[in-house]
């Protein structure tokens, strides 16, 4: 099993090996920003002062699949109650932290890609953004 990183308890695997497990991401990636500010001077252009670093955002997409040894529904609902709680996670990936130090759930969009006759989730894909929080 290969550890690729991982947000909070929520490891990204990915392990061939029988049983097969993966749970990964795509379409990373990282949004930063700085903050400024102008102050007006009368009859001249505004002159601007760096007030500091802004906030990183972080999106991905993690795709869930019964077929790789994943409970869509359950990984879904998961990430779904960190998100109500306002749980605050580290982020590592590669073994290096992301950010100066942990990170809120700010959205996170569902696509049910395939259900079965009964109803049960077998398929689907979660949109996951991240803003930092310090």
């Amino acid at each position: 099993m290969i550890g690729l990183g991982a947000l909070g308890d929520i490891v990204f695997i990915s392990s061939m090996v029988k049983p097969v497990k993966v749970r990964t991401f795509d379409e990373f990636q990282r949004s930063s920003t700085d903050r400024w500010g102008n102050n007006e001077i009368h009859l001249k252009k505004p002159r601007s002062h760096f007030l500091g670093p802004g906030l990183d955002t972080i999106s991905f997409t993690m795709t869930f699949d019964v077929a790789l040894g994943m409970n869509p529904r359950k990984e879904m609902d998961k990430l779904l109650e960190y998100s109500r709680t306002g749980k605050v996670m580290p982020l590592q990936i590669g073994g290096k932290a992301l950010g100066t130090g942990k990170w809120k759930i700010t959205g996170l969009v569902q696509d049910w890609t395939s259900v079965d006759g009964k109803g049960r989730l077998l398929r689907a894909k979660l949109q996951v953004t991240l803003e930092e929080y310090v």
